[in-house]
This record gives structure tokens, C-alpha cells and sequence, in this order.
């Protein structure tokens, strides 16, 4: 990993390791994938206006969030399916976060366990809920992150119906899969990940095992997990949660205002927007572009997140400015994950955290509470357009 530079570096290592069924659901949106380009464009609109003659000799970016200080601002978000990139994947992210002092959320379709999470980061690890049509199930698998000790639930809302990945279809990527000979061929290019892959087995969805017969095949664990997800979520499902959940409680996928209200009015701890790293709603906006009217309509009630189409440290940089406490990642460490291991997911955090660093310097900024609206030229242009109006 040597000659890895950058993100994109990552990303072009792990499309080499991985063969194109399992690169593409990384790397895959939905439909004309329009929203991937969008969730990156969006960062790029704004320019940081650089403020000079300051002491910048040195620079902190560490950050707040529930209680803890970590060491910068931005964690790993939940990725699905991680072991099939490379096995035990989701434990590798979850020591890089512990060690690199970041959180690190555990997809709801990990595979591993919540409690191979505590024992791993028992500090750093939150757990995403991807709610059952079965409430039960629900209710257990957040009875078992409390049980676990983990200090924050993130309840992901934005999968009201699964969604159009035809990436996935052309690939065969369905449970079961349904592999062509000429997909079954190119893995045969990609010994590495294949030799980790045939010593494994199919990927077992772990957290949700224990609702299905003893014994069952990671392929029908997974028949159970597509049969129970994408379930009609309401508002009175998030006041049950509330209410059972006693640590520090997330919605993710948030993306309108008044949602946002709402949800600060049933004791929600804490927003990310998100369009689920453009892979739900191909037409969605881009979270940084709705992030400022949330922004506005919340205040202080709760604390905003956001993830989707961070790639650059100075994306998250961008994020705070525009109002967010907080940003995370999920293709970016799931690359070093792929190419490296735990490693690897170090290596994509000290990536980001040194561009944080560096760009911290560029624009005159010794610490994040600096940050805000001022650094960006594109708000600081609209602010005078109103002033002119008016």
C-alpha cells in the first residue's frame, strides 16, 4: 500500500482484487446511477475562502459527539456485506475505528455479530437497526445492543421498499446468486479474493441467524432477511424505539426539514442525512444540499450527521461549514478494507485525517469550532444576493 496516496488510489486497488460482481455492489447505485455523480458534484459547488495571517502552526481536529471526544470528525458509516470483500471485514473496520479513536456503525446486514462488536469496540461501536416486518425481532436485536453495552442505536429509515440495483441483476447478484459462466470465469482472475472466498463460504448474515431454524444456510438466512427488510416504517415505530432504547438514538436518512422537526420533537438524539450513498433514490438531492435548510429548522434540538459522497477530507471540512457536526464514510473504508485489511481501513482514515490536517492549514482554521458558513464562497455569494434583494 506503499504507493496509495488517496482514496481513489484505494478504489482502484480493491477494483483489482475484486471481481466485478463484488466491486460493482460496492461501487453500484440504482437505475441510471445519477445520484452517485450528484452526492460528489454537490461537494465541488462550494469553495473554501481562505483566511490568511493566522496561526495555523498547530491544528486540532478533534471533535465532540455524544458525550466523547474523538480524534476527528468523521467515522465509519454501516456497510453491508463486508466479509465478502474480504473475510471478517466488519470486525477489521471496527479495530481500525477503535484504534484511530473514530466511531464505527455495524450495518444491520453485517456480517458479524453485536457482540463481536462489544468485545471488539466495545467503545466505538454503534449498531445500525434495519427494522423487521416481525417487531419482535426488532425489539430483540435492540434489547441485545443494550445487553451489549453499545452507546448509540442508528435506526435506518430510508429503505421503505428495496431498491433498483441493476448493477446487481446483470451480475447475478441475488440470493441465491444466479452466476453466469462468464461471471463464474472472471473471479477465477482474482485469486486472492477468491482463495478467501472459497475457504469462507457464502457470507452469513450473522446478527440475524438466530431468528431463522437452527442450522439454516447463509443463503436462506438471507431469503429471511430479504423476506423481513424494507419494512413500512412509521413515526410511531421511531416513539416505540425511543422509548426502548435508553442510550443516544440516530435516524438515518433524513433528508426534508420537516422530518427533521419531527424527529427532534420525539426525543431523537441526533440526524444523518443521507440518500444512502445514492443507492435507494436515483433522483434523490445530494444531503449537502439539503443540509442547510435542515439546518435551519433544527438549530441546536439535535445533532446533525450526514454521510453519502464524502471522498476528500475536505468534503467532511465542507459538511461542517454548511452546518454538520459530524460526517461519515462508507465506500472510502470499505476500499482499505478490501486491499488491506485492518490495515487497509487505517490506511483510508490516515488518508483523510491528513487532508483534513493539511486543508485545516490552507484555509486558516487551528481547530473545527472555527468553521461555519463564513469559509464557504458559494454561501457567503447567496447571503449577499439576499442582502441585495432586500
Amino acid at each position: 500500500m506503499d504507493g496509495i496516496v488517496n482514496v481513489d488510489d484505494l478504489r482502484r486497488a480493491a477494483k483489482r482484487r475484486l471481481p466485478k460482481i463484488a466491486f460493482d455492489f460496492i461501487e453500484g447505485g440504482v437505475e441510471d446511477e445519477d445520484g452517485l455523480n450528484v452526492n460528489e458534484q454537490a461537494f465541488r459547488q462550494h469553495r473554501l475562502v481562505p483566511r490568511y495571517l493566522v496561526d495555523v502552526s498547530t491544528r486540532d481536529q478533534s471533535a465532540p459527539l455524544f458525550g466523547r471526544t474523538y480524534a476527528s470528525p468523521f467515522g465509519i458509516a454501516p456497510t453491508g456485506l463486508a466479509s465478502l470483500f474480504r473475510p471478517g471485514a466488519d470486525l477489521m473496520l471496527a479495530a481500525a475505528a477503535r484504534e484511530a479513536n473514530v466511531p464505527f456503525i455495524m450495518s444491520g446486514s453485517s456480517t458479524a455479530s453485536i457482540e463481536d462488536l462489544a468485545k471488539v469496540a466495545p467503545d466505538h461501536g454503534w449498531y445500525q437497526l434495519y427494522a423487521a416486518r416481525d417487531k419482535k425481532i426488532s425489539e430483540d436485536m435492540i434489547r441485545r445492543a443494550e445487553a451489549a453495552g453499545l452507546s448509540t442505536l442508528v435506526l435506518t429509515v430510508d429503505v421503505p421498499v428495496h431498491s433498483n440495483r441493476e448493477r446487481n441483476q446483470r451480475n447475478g447478484f441475488t440470493r441465491p446468486l444466479k452466476l453466469s459462466w462468464g461471471t463464474k470465469l472472471e473471479a477465477l482472475r482474482h485469486p486472492g479474493w477468491l482463495a478467501g472466498y472459497l475457504k469462507q463460504g457464502t457470507p452469513m448474515f450473522s446478527n440475524w441467524a438466530p431468528y431463522v431454524e437452527k442450522g439454516a444456510s447463509a443463503d436462506a438466512v438471507a431469503a429471511f432477511v430479504a423476506s423481513q427488510t424494507a419494512a413500512p416504517l412509521t413515526w410511531r415505530d421511531v416513539e416505540s424505539f425511543r422509548r426502548l432504547w435508553p442510550r443516544k438514538f440516530v435516524i438515518k436518512g433524513i433528508m426534508h426539514s420537516d422530518d427533521a422537526v419531527r424527529a427532534a420533537s420525539l426525543g431523537v438524539d441526533g440526524i444523518m442525512v443521507s440518500n444512502h450513498g445514492a443507492r435507494q433514490l436515483d433522483r434523490a438531492p445530494s444531503p449537502v444540499d439539503v443540509l442547510p435548510a435542515i439546518r435551519d429548522a433544527v438549530g441546536d434540538r439535535l445533532t446533525l450527521m450526514l454521510d453519502s459522497g464524502v471522498r476528500r477530507g475536505v468534503d467532511a471540512l465542507t459538511a461542517l461549514c454548511l452546518g454538520a457536526k459530524f460526517v461519515f464514510v462508507g465506500r472510502a473504508t470499505l476500499y482499505g478494507a478490501t486491499v488491506g485489511g485492518q490495515a487497509g481501513v487505517t490506511k483510508a482514515i490516515n488518508i483523510l485525517r491528513r487532508e483534513i490536517d493539511l486543508t485545516m492549514g490552507q484555509i486558516g482554521c487551528p481547530s473545527l469550532d472555527h468553521l461555519g458558513p463564513d469559509f464557504l464562497l458559494r454561501e457567503r455569494e447567496e447571503d449577499w444576493r439576499r442582502n441585495q434583494r432586500s
